[in-house]
């Protein structure tokens, strides 16, 4: 295609009016049924795009304890697949789910129906760190391109894997930015630490803890899918930290929250963005009131074309968690797709030099697959609601 064709595509707005599409099911292997063209959107038709039989893959939990996580993506990655059928009917791309359960041990097997499923160019996923350590050899070795929105395990990006490329900065930033505003915005002199003992979870933990050194005066690690954490709840009370981080997913911070304040810690709470979701303030009711969650990820909802976009297609509803990421990720397997790289080879070279404004950054690789930009924001829980402090300096 020419440059001039594959510009008119990146510019097509998100505010474009179309019909809701039906969303696919959350089954594995589903594909979504996408926007058909209308009136309205007739002018934004671009000539010349065509493809047959191509897809774009969700690779994540869709159910399970960290399930809205990757709802969020999916969502985001849904959007911009139904604008992009919406604009090209000669070229309807497929999107094809795979749901984890976020389950490192599941991802192998997943991976290979991915790759054996010859029609899919490119994965927005894997949406965790542990199912990504475990998956992303067998998508390097079939060359399958990966976007996460979602992954920040610092590690990642340290196995020569040629496919892999992030879409939000890691947790190499993210960690150090949580100690930052835990000893400078929160002054705390003692800080406590505990993690769930996952790839993602102990290791952003871990670089908070080795960031604060002597100020770490207790830590400790959980197991999620326990209900009693009495064990770690002694030790920070016993320690009486000024702030206890968290290394870990929604569902078991709320209990954890709960179970802190009920024992009477009154220390801040502080999370990365894996509690940044509403099951956080579900699971720990009032005990989730000012705590603060960091996040390498935008507010989707700051961008108004995006956000109107969203709700268009899912009416009463705003952007969540990693979203806007994800919808990024699969704009650049959309263009890729729109440049005729219809085979894994092309749409792999393709992002190479892939270097367009995104909803939430400029979207361009380095050589490990690292997205440009560091930004880390906070957020902070307040009558129940996850409202954005600012961007954390």
């Amino acid at each position: 295609m020419k440059k001039s064709t594959l510009l008119r595509v990146s510019a097509i707005a998100v505010s474009l009016a179309f019909v809701t599409a039906a969303c696919g099911s959350d089954s594995e292997g589903s594909v979504s049924e996408d926007t058909v063209v209308t009136e309205d959107t007739a002018a934004a038709v671009v000539d010349g795009v065509t493809c047959e039989g191509v897809s774009i893959a969700f690779f994540g939990a869709l159910s399970g304890d960290a399930g809205n996580l990757g709802k969020n993506i999916r969502a985001g990655a849904d959007l911009a697949v139904s604008e992009f059928n919406t604009a090209n009917p000669d070229c309807q791309v497929g999107l094809v789910d795979f749901d984890s359960q976020g389950d490192p041990a599941q991802a192998p097997a997943l991976a290979q129906k991915a790759i054996d499923d010859a029609g899919i160019l490119g994965i927005v996923g894997p949406a965790f760190s542990g199912e990504s350590k475990a998956a992303n050899p067998l998508f390097d070795a079939a060359g399958l391109a990966i976007i996460t929105p979602s992954a920040t395990n610092a590690d990642l990006n340290d196995n020569n894997w040629k496919v892999f490329h992030r879409a939000l900065a890691g947790d190499d930033k993210q960690g150090p930015a949580i100690a930052s505003y835990i000893s400078k915005t929160l002054a705390a002199a003692k800080v406590g630490i505990i993690d769930d003992a996952s790839e993602y979870g102990k290791g952003l933990a871990d670089i908070v803890k080795t960031t604060l050194g002597d100020a770490v005066v207790a830590s400790d690690s959980i197991d999620p899918k326990a209900a009693d954490f009495s064990a770690a709840v002694s030790k920070m009370k016993e320690a009486a930290p000024d702030a206890i981080f968290y290394g870990g997913y929604y569902a078991e911070a709320g209990k954890l929250a709960k179970q802190l304040r009920d024992a009477g810690v009154t220390a801040t709470l502080v999370f990365g963005d894996g509690v940044k979701d509403n099951g956080f303030i579900e699971a720990a009711g009032p005990a989730a009131d000012g705590s603060i969650i960091t996040c390498t990820c935008a507010d989707g909802a700051s961008n108004a074309e995006f956000a109107a976009a969203y709700t268009a297609k899912f009416p009463g509803e705003t952007p969540q968690t990693y979203g806007a990421e994800a919808y990024d990720a699969a704009k650049a397997f959309l263009a890729a797709i729109a440049a005729g790289k219809t085979d894994r080879a092309g749409v792999l070279e393709f992002l190479v030099t892939y270097d367009a404004a995104g909803v939430t950054k400029q979207i361009k690789w380095d050589e490990t697959g690292e997205v440009a930009g560091n930004a880390v924001y906070a957020y902070k829980v307040e009558a129940g609601v996850i409202s954005v402090v600012g961007l954390i300096e």
